[in-house]
């Protein structure tokens, strides 16, 4: 998500408005690693995603084939085979700045959070007001579906799809996750908790996954925290903070990976998350990343969008992001 609050890529809210800043991080180089021990597949070389597109998602499917939203200009890049090409055109649908993405391949969907984020200072490109889940042709990119989040202090920020198709939709700025069953017309509140709600001058929910065990998993972005919601016959049970092995920095992007989770820690760490009742023990993949923002996995391969937010809302906008690229990294088994 976005950069905020020293480090990390999410909004700060404070009441009604928003304010942005980074701390330094210190600057990377992509480097191409040779494979970790104990890694499924070695690394890969990094791809490039259009220029000043400041990525904040990143989705796959099981080809291989990877998808890129634009905080700024919106719409979706597909890259395949190292060629990136325009899925989504920017302001398809009514959409306008695009957060969170998520292919789904059973349904032929691509699910994803669109904004106006002009109170950032970030026009988008187009006038469309409020958050919403858009969905479009995972082929095609025709869209398909156009489905409000119900407060006016909504943000849309990432999105998971059941076995069953059901969407479930994290929104930043309430303590609601969202659900869109198949067929649905309308989103519903799937679950709610005051454990779930921002902070002041915090962010909420932002990444999401379904964990092996059938239950959901969101972070909350600032603080940073892990929760662990409980789902049984499609409905939502008792919501319990984790307890980490470590105090984590920025909790944001999260994904299911095998019998664990994928966990982006936006003060550029990629994390392996392991829950076993409460306790959630956290392994560090890689370190340094240059400002993170989503992970996806590829086999034993996982793909990172480094956003780079601070150039276009905090500390260092203005300055030249440099070249954006997803960037691989090889995953433990």
């Amino acid at each position: 998500m976005i950069k905020n609050n020293g480090d990390a890529a999410c909004p700060r809210a404070k009441g009604d408005s928003l304010n942005f800043r980074r701390a330094s991080l210190s600057a990377t180089a992509i480097i191409l690693a040779l494979g970790t021990a104990g890694a499924a597949s070695a690394e890969t070389a990094p791809v490039g995603v259009p220029d000043k597109s400041f990525p904040e998602s990143v989705t796959s499917t099981s080809d291989g084939t990877l998808y890129v939203g634009s905080f700024n200009q919106g719409g979706v890049t597909k890259i395949a085979g190292g060629k990136a090409e325009q899925l989504v055109k920017p302001g398809a649908g009514d959409s306008r700045s695009t957060l969170g993405v998520l292919a789904d391949e059973k349904s032929g969907t691509l699910y994803v959070c669109s904004n106006d984020i002009s109170g950032f200072g970030v026009a988008g490109p187009s006038e469309t007001k409020g958050a919403w889940l858009k969905t479009f042709d995972l082929k095609s990119g025709a869209p398909k579906g156009s489905f409000a989040l119900s407060d006016p202090k909504s943000l849309c920020n990432d999105i998971v799809v059941g076995a069953d198709g059901t969407a479930y939709v994290s929104d930043s700025f309430t303590p609601i996750v969202y659900s869109l069953k198949p067929g649905g017309t309308a989103l519903a509140t799937f679950a709610t908790d005051p454990q779930l709600a921002p902070a002041k001058d915090g962010v909420g929910l932002d990444g999401i996954a379904i964990g092996a065990d059938g239950n959901l998993y969101v972070t909350t972005f600032i603080p940073a925290k892990l929760f662990k919601i409980e789902m049984k016959d499609g409905k939502a049970g008792a919501v319990t903070e984790l307890k980490p092995s470590r105090p984590l920095d920025h909790a944001d992007a999260l994904r299911a990976h095998g019998s664990s989770l994928l966990l982006i820690e936006g003060n550029g760490k990629l994390d392996k998350v392991t829950v076993k009742g409460d306790q959630a023990e956290i392994d560090t993949i890689k370190d340094g990343l240059a400002e993170p923002v989503s992970v996806t996995a590829v086999g034993g391969t996982g793909w990172i969008a480094e956003g780079k937010l601070s150039y276009i809302i905090g500390d260092n906008k203005g300055k030249d992001p440099g070249p954006f690229t997803l960037t691989p990294v090889a995953l433990p088994k």
